[in-house]
C-alpha cells in the first residue's frame, strides 16, 4: 500500500514554521460586510478549488485570531459544522497536555463540553436540538488536538450552532454530571482494553522518553480521573474548569461551517457567535526533540497480542515535513517502498511465502515530529525470517538511494492527483468540515482546499533528506505472535500488553548495514492504466431509474446512465449467484478460499489500476461471487477482461493456498476477542436467518480444505450460474451491452457443461418469524472482555411503505431519550445504540448497550425506558411530533454525494429483488401522512403488548475481574430485574430455529420487475 494510514496522513497536527512567510492573497472588505468589519480581521476569497466544485468559499481571520473557512453550497440538503482546537501550538488541547497528575484531562474535557452550557444549561439540550432536526454530532480527542462536529437540517443551522458555540465560551461542568460522566470515561478505556490496536499504540508511546508528553496515556480512566485524585485531594471538576479557561482559547481555533446561506449570510452568522470566544493569546513553539532518543532505537519489542495475529512493524524518525507539503516528500518514499507491483519489496516478500500484505509511509506523530514506518503481516514461515525481511527491506532502500529520486516517478503520481483533484466528487458535510477544520490548522488558507490533494513541486533533495534517516542506526523493531508469550518478561502499566525488549546485536546491525541490493527488487513500470479521456459521454434519452437492457437465462442487465454527477466515472456490479456458494460449511468455506486466491494472484497486476484510480473487488456472499469495478471509465473494459479471463482459467498456487487457509483459520478463531456488542449481533444473524453456517461450523470444516478439493470446485461453482449485472456511470447503451456480451460469451464458451439456474434456485432467504407473544433469551459467553452486553430486538414484520417509516419514525424519536437515559443519566456503559435492523425482508428495533453491569439488570433498564417511551409518544406536542417526522424527512431524502454511492441504492434494490427506485420519494410522501396516534398504536402492537415479539441476547462476560464484580455488587441488581414474564431460554440454536415459522418472501415493488429468472427472454 502506497502510504501509511492514508486516511490519517494529513489529518493530525504537524507544524509549519514558515506559514507567516507563505503569501496569501487576501480580499478587502466589501460593503456588505461593513458591519463585521471591525470583527474580522482578514478575509481569503480566493481559495483554490476544484474544477468539478460548485461550491463558494471565503477564509476569515476573526479579531480574536480564529480561523474560519466558510463554504456556500445552496444545494446542500445538510448543514455541517467543525471546530478543532489547537494543532499548531505548545498549550495544545489533544491529550499531550494533560497534566501529569491527571492522565485523560483533555479526553473528559471533551465529554463533559456536550452536558450543558450557561445559556443552554439542559445536559442534553444540544442533543435535542440535532435530534429532532435530523443532526447528529461527535468528537475525538488526539495527541495535540480535539475535534468536535455536527450536522444538521440546513434550516437550524443557526440555532444549532449557536448551541455549539457555547461550548467555547461558557461550559458548565455540573458537578453531579461530571461524576456520572467519569463513568463513561472508565466504560470507553475498558471497551479497549483487548483491543490490540490500542494496546500497540500506547506501548508505544509508554517506550518513549517519559519526559516527552508523547509517552502520556491519554484516555484516561477511573483510577486516573478518579480514585488517585481523591486520595491526593485533587478536584477533577475544579481541574476541568482551569484546563479549559487555560487552554480552549480563539487563537488555536479553526472552525468549518458548511451552509445553503450565502458567503455574507454565514460570515454575519459566524461572526455574531464566535467572536465571544475569547483569545488567551497562547505562545506558538514546536516539539523540536523526538520522543524517542538515540538510546530508544537500535531495539526490538517481541509484543503478545490478544488476537492470534502476526506482524512486524519497522520504524523510522523523521523530520516534521508539513512546511514541505507542496513536494509532500515523503509520498514519494512510501509510494516506492509500499508499492505492490511486479518488482516491488511486496512482490519479493510474497514470492519467498513471509507475509501476504505491506503499508509504508509517514505514520502520524505531533506537530514537530513524525515517524516513518513500514509494516507487514507475517506468515508462520516469515516470523522465523525477520532478520531477512529487514535486510530485502534495507536492498530496497539502497537501491532508491542508488537510483536517486526519479522524476518521471514523481510526474506519474503528481499527474494522477491532479485528475483526481479535477474530478474530486463532494462527501457527506460533516466528513468534509471535519477534514477541513484541520486542513485550515495546517495550511495556508488559500491552500486548504488542495493541499493534501496535489503535489506542486519536486523537491529530490527533500526526498534524500528523508532517505538519509531509514538506516540500521534509527530502526525500532515490533513484532507482534502470540509465539512470544513464554519469552514476555514485561508488562506495559496501562493496557497489561506483554513484551520483551532486546537491543538488536551489532551483527546484525551490521549485516544490515551491508545489505547491498537484491536482483529481485526493481522500480516499478510506468502505469498503463492511468486514464487519457475524459469525455461525458452524450445520450439523447436518459431514463431516471436503472432499466433492463438484456435478460436470457445466464445473465441480466441493468443499465443507468449517469446525469446527475457528470464525472468521467462509472460502476459495473455484477453477481454470479450460484447454488453451490453457501450449500454446506465446506463449500462456503472453497468460496471464501476461490475470491481470497483470485485477489491474491491479481494483486500484482491490478495495483497500477488502483494507483490510477480504477478499483476491483470481489467478494462471496451466502448467494455466490460479486464482482465490482468502480473508478474513471477509461479503461475499465481492460481490467474486467483480464479479470475474467483469470476467473474462467483459475490455477491454484498451492503456497499461496496453505498460507492463506491459515490466515483465514486463525481469522475464525479471532472472532472470539472481539467486542461483546459485536457478538450480540453476531448471534442475531444466527438465530434469525433461515440459513446460516456458524463460525464453529466454518472452522471445523476447514479440515477438508485442499488444493485439489478448491480446484475442482471452481468450474463447478462457475458451472450453475446467473449473473445479475447493474452498469452505472458515464457508459453508453452499446457499451453496456458489449459488456454482458463479454461476460457471457467468457462463461459460456470456457466453463464446461454450464448450465443456467432454475428460478427456485434465485429465491432469497428468509428471517425467521417468532410466535406471537414470545420472548426469546440467548446467552453466551466472552472471556477476554470485561464488559458484557445486553441487546433487546423486537420484531416487527414483514418491510413495506407504511411499515418502514412507522419504524423509522419510532426509532427517530426515541434514539436521543435513549442514548440521554441509559448512557448519560444511568451510565449502564460507553456503547448504546437504538437503531433499526433491517434483513432479508423483515425489521424490528434493536437496542444494545455494553456495560460492567450483568446483562440481566441491563436488559430490565431498557425495558423500563421502552415503557416510558409510550407516555413519552402520547405526551409529545404537536409541533414536536412534526418536527421529528420533518427531520426524519430530511435524512431520507439526502442525497447521495458521489456516483458510487447512487450506484449502491440503485443496486441494494436490485439484490433485494425489491426494485423501489424512487424508494425515497415514496415513503416520504408516506411520513407526511403519519399521525401521532398511528405510530402510538404501532408502539402499542409492537413493543408494549401481549402479541408483540421480542427476542434478547446476552453476552456475559467471564473475564476473572468481572465475575468478582457480579458477587460484589450487582447480586441484588439481578435479583430486582426478575419478571414475571415467561422467558424462553434457547439451549440449542437449531431447535429454537426449526419451532418457529417464517416470514413470506417480499413481493418485487413494482409487479413489472419480475424476479430474476422468471423472463429468461431477450428484450
Amino acid at each position: 500500500m502506497t502510504s501509511f494510514y492514508q486516511s490519517d496522513e494529513n489529518s493530525f497536527a504537524e507544524s509549519c514554521d514558515c506559514k507567516n512567510n507563505i503569501s496569501e492573497s487576501m480580499t478587502s472588505m466589501s460593503n456588505s460586510n461593513m458591519s463585521t468589519h471591525k470583527r474580522v480581521e482578514k478575509r481569503y476569497d480566493d481559495i483554490i478549488k476544484s474544477q468539478n466544485d460548485d461550491r463558494l468559499y471565503r477564509g476569515l481571520v476573526l479579531a480574536n485570531k480564529m480561523k474560519v473557512l466558510l463554504i456556500s453550497d445552496p444545494t446542500t440538503d445538510k448543514s455541517a459544522v467543525a471546530m478543532d482546537v489547537n494543532t499548531e501550538i505548545k498549550y495544545v488541547t489533544g491529550y499531550m497536555c494533560d497534566p501529569d497528575d491527571l492522565p485523560g484531562l483533555a479526553h473528559f474535557c471533551e465529554h463533559m463540553l456536550f452536558l450543558g452550557t450557561k445559556k443552554y444549561p439542559l445536559q442534553n439540550a444540544y442533543n435535542i436540538y440535532l435530534s429532532q432536526n435530523g443532526g447528529a454530532s461527535n468528537a475525538s480527542t488526539h495527541l495535540d488536538h480535539t475535534t468536535y462536529y455536527f450536522d444538521i437540517t440546513p434550516g437550524k443551522l443557526e440555532g444549532a450552532l449557536d448551541r455549539f458555540a457555547q461550548f467555547f465560551i461558557a461550559p458548565l461542568f455540573t458537578e453531579n454530571l461530571t461524576e456520572l460522566e467519569l463513568n463513561a470515561i472508565n466504560s470507553e478505556h475498558e471497551k479497549n482494553l483487548a483491543n490490540d490496536t490500542w494496546r500497540f499504540d500506547q506501548l508505544d508511546k509508554s517506550s518513549a522518553s517519559p519526559d516527552h508528553p508523547y509517552s502520556k496515556f491519554g484516555t484516561g480512566n477511573r483510577e486516573t480521573l478518579d480514585i488517585i485524585p481523591k486520595q491526593k485531594n485533587i478536584n477533577v471538576r475544579n481541574r476541568l474548569l482551569e484546563f479549559h479557561e487555560k487552554y480552549y482559547s480563539a487563537n488555536i481555533m479553526s472552525l468549518c461551517v458548511l451552509g445553503k446561506e450565502s458567503l455574507d449570510e454565514l460570515e454575519n452568522m459566524v461572526v455574531d457567535l464566535f467572536c465571544e470566544v475569547r483569545n488567551k493569546e497562547i505562545e506558538v513553539p514546536t516539539w523540536p526533540e523526538h520522543p524517542f532518543k538515540d538510546e530508544h532505537f537500535r531495539t526490538i519489542w517481541y509484543i503478545v497480542p490478544i488476537k492470534d495475529t502476526r506482524n512486524l512493524d519497522l520504524s523510522f524518525p523523521i523530520p516534521d515535513m508539513q512546511q514541505h507539503y507542496r513536494s509532500s516528500p515523503a509520498h514519494y518514499v512510501s509510494h516506492l517502498l509500499g508499492h505492490e507491483g511486479e518488482g516491488s519489496l511486496l512482490s519479493a516478500l510474497k514470492a519467498r511465502g513471509w507475509c501476504n500484505s505491506l503499508i509504508s509511509g509517514r505514520r502520524l506523530g505531533a506537530r514537530g515530529f513524525s515517524f516513518f514506518s513500514v509494516v507487514v503481516d507475517l506468515t508462520e514461515e516469515g516470523i522465523k525470517h525477520i532478520e531477512d525481511i529487514v535486510q530485502l527491506m534495507f536492498q530496497y532502500i539502497n537501491m532508491l538511494k542508488l537510483k536517486g529520486p526519479i522524476e518521471w516517478i514523481y510526474d506519474e503520481y503528481r499527474d494522477i492527483a491532479n485528475m483526481n483533484f479535477r474530478f474530486k466528487e463532494k462527501s457527506s458535510p460533516r466528513n468534509y468540515v471535519s477534514s477541513m477544520v484541520q486542513a485550515i490548522q495546517e495550511y495556508p488558507m488559500n491552500d486548504v482546499l488542495c493541499a493534501e490533494h496535489v503535489f506542486t513541486e519536486w523537491r529530490p533533495d527533500l526526498i534524500e533528506q528523508i532517505m538519509e534517516y531509514l538506516t540500521p542506526k534509527n530502526i525500532r523493531i515490533h513484532v507482534v505472535a502470540k509465539a512470544y508469550e513464554s519469552i514476555a518478561n514485561e508488562t506495559e502499566s496501562w493496557y497489561g500488553t506483554k513484551y520483551k525488549k532486546e537491543k538488536i546485536s551489532k551483527k546484525m546491525l551490521d549485516m544490515w548495514h551491508l545489505a547491498g541490493y537484491s536482483t529481485d527488487l526493481k522500480l516499478p513500470p510506468k502505469n498503463e492504466f492511468i486514464a487519457t479521456t475524459f469525455d461525458i459521454k452524450p445520450q439523447t434519452k436518459v431514463e431516471k431509474f436503472p432499466i433492463i437492457l438484456e435478460d436470457t437465462s445466464f445473465v441480466r442487465l441493468w443499465y443507468k446512465k449517469d446525469d446527475e454527477f457528470l464525472v468521467p466515472r462509472a460502476r459495473m456490479i455484477f453477481d454470479f449467484v450460484s447454488p453451490y456458494a453457501y450449500m454446506d460449511p465446506l463449500s462456503c468455506n472453497l468460496t471464501h478460499m476461490f475470491v481470497q486466491l483470485f485477489r491474491d494472484s491479481l494483486n500484482e497486476y491490478a495495483y497500477a489500476a488502483d494507483l490510477a484510480g480504477l478499483q476491483w473487488e470481489l467478494t462471496n456472499s451466502k448467494y455466490g461471487i460479486t464482482l465490482a469495478i468502480g473508478g474513471y471509465d477509461d479503461k475499465q473494459r481492460v481490467l474486467l477482461e483480464k479479470i475474467m479471463d483469470r476467473m474462467i482459467n483459475f490455477k491454484i498456487d498451492p503456497k499461496r493456498f496453505e498460507i492463506l487457509k491459515e490466515n483465514y483459520i486463525r481469522c475464525l478463531k479471532n472472532f472470539a476477542a472481539e467486542q461483546p456488542y459485536q457478538h450480540a449481533a453476531y448471534y442475531l444473524v444466527v438465530l434469525l436467518a433461515e440459513q446460516v453456517w456458524l463460525k464453529d461450523e466454518l472452522l471445523e470444516s476447514t479440515t477438508y480444505l485442499n488444493v485439489d478439493r478448491l480446484q475442482q470446485f471452481i468450474p463447478q461453482l462457475l458451472s450453475k450460474v446467473h449473473v445479475e449485472c447493474l452498469i452505472h456511470g458515464n457508459v453508453t447503451i452499446t457499451e453496456a451491452t458489449d459488456v454482458l456480451k463479454l461476460i457471457e460469451s467468457k462463461l459460456t464458451t470456457a466453463v464446461p457443461n454450464i448450465v443456467p439456474l432454475l428460478q427456485r434456485h434465485l429465491l432469497l432467504y428468509r428471517e425467521i418469524k417468532l410466535d406471537d407473544g414470545s420472548h426469546f433469551l440467548f446467552e453466551a459467553e466472552n472471556k477476554l472482555h470485561k464488559s458484557s452486553c445486553a441487546m433487546v430486538y423486537h420484531p416487527t414484520g414483514l418491510q413495506s411503505t407504511e411499515s418502514n417509516m412507522l419504524l423509522e419514525l419510532l426509532a427517530q424519536i426515541i434514539a436521543e431519550p435513549c442514548f440521554n437515559t441509559l448512557r448519560t443519566k444511568e451510565q449502564l456503559g460507553y456503547i448504546v445504540f437504538s437503531g433499526i435492523r433491517k434483513t432479508s425482508g423483515a425489521q424490528g428495533l434493536r437496542i444494545i448497550v455494553q456495560s460492567d453491569k450483568h446483562p440481566q439488570y441491563v436488559e430490565k433498564r431498557i425495558d423500563s425506558f421502552l415503557d416510558s417511551m409510550l407516555e413519552h409518544i402520547s405526551t409529545m406536542p404537536e409541533d414536536q411530533f412534526e418536527e421529528h417526522k420533518k427531520a426524519l424527512a430530511a435524512l431520507r431524502l439526502e442525497k447521495p454525494k458521489m456516483l458510487s454511492a447512487r450506484c449502491t441504492l440503485y443496486w441494494n434494490e436490485i439484490v433485494s429483488q425489491q426494485y423501489n427506485f424512487d424508494r425515497e420519494n415514496i415513503e416520504v410522501a408516506y411520513l407526511k401522512t403519519i399521525t401521532q396516534q398511528q405510530l402510538l398504536n404501532f408502539y402499542k402492537e409492537n413493543i408494549h403488548s401481549k402479541a408483540r415479539h421480542k427476542l434478547s441476547v446476552h453476552v456475559i462476560s467471564t473475564e476473572s475481574s468481572t465475575e468478582k464484580n457480579w458477587v460484589n455488587h450487582t447480586t441484588e441488581e439481578i435479583a430486582d430485574s426478575s419478571s414475571e414474564e415467561a422467558v424462553k431460554k434457547i439451549d440449542d440454536i437449531m431447535s429454537f430455529k426449526n419451532s418457529q415459522a417464517l416470514y413470506p418472501l417480499l413481493k418485487p415493488f413494482k409487479k413489472y420487475f419480475l424476479r430474476k429468472g422468471i423472463r429468461c427472454s431477450k428484450l
